[in-house]
């Protein structure tokens, strides 16, 4: 591993006055970083057409920004760039392409962690997807921040700019409303059982 892609891994912090660090090439911060930034931009999108873009535009700002990094996690720095990026592209498209992913993505060839790892990583419950879809961007990034990624409220307060009391609420209201949804899904299947 090259000294630049050591310094970006998840628990070490980058030294804030750059004296002694050259940045990381392109690469090493892709190697390192590119499957759990798709991930993200999955969860949050839907889709992984905008999900390719938004991890593409997050790297894109990850180089442009570098020089102006604060010392803190680099994973941290990354899910607030991903996050960001994400509400900007809601609040300037009027509305999201919601796509599941096809069934055979599981099977794609790959040379990174086992399959069981990859589907656990990526692949929600169709429905849960689905009701997860259609909350207000705000509390989808929340919960998806919260519940998906493990992030601690004070991360996510972090991430997304907003006072703990907001994710609380945010969460509290996005979880909510996805149980809302699943159990009326659920009612549905049940009428068209009986």
């Amino acid at each position: 591993m090259s000294e630049g892609s050591a310094a970006l891994s998840s628990s070490t912090v980058l030294p804030g006055d750059g004296a002694d660090w050259t940045p990381p090439s392109w690469d090493d911060v892709v190697r390192e970083h590119a499957d759990r930034v798709y991930r993200l931009a999955y969860r949050l999108t839907g889709n992984p057409h905008d999900a390719e873009d938004l991890t593409q535009e997050t790297f894109v700002r990850v180089f442009r920004s570098l020089a102006s990094y604060k010392p803190g996690t680099f994973e941290g720095w990354l899910h607030r760039i991903t996050t960001n990026l994400f509400l900007d592209m809601v609040r300037r498209r009027s509305r999201i392409r919601m796509e599941a992913l096809p069934e055979d993505t599981d099977r794609l060839p790959g040379s990174g962690p086992e399959p069981e790892k990859v589907f656990s990583d990526t692949h929600l419950d169709p429905k849960l997807q689905a009701a997860l879809d259609e909350l207000p961007p705000e509390f989808r990034a929340a919960v998806v921040l919260c519940d998906v990624e493990g992030l601690s409220y004070e991360e996510i307060g972090a991430t997304l700019g907003v006072k703990l009391g907001t994710v609380r609420s945010r969460i509290h209201r996005g979880r909510a409303a996805l149980r809302s949804a699943l159990e009326r899904r659920r009612a549905e299947v049940e009428e068209v059982r009986a």
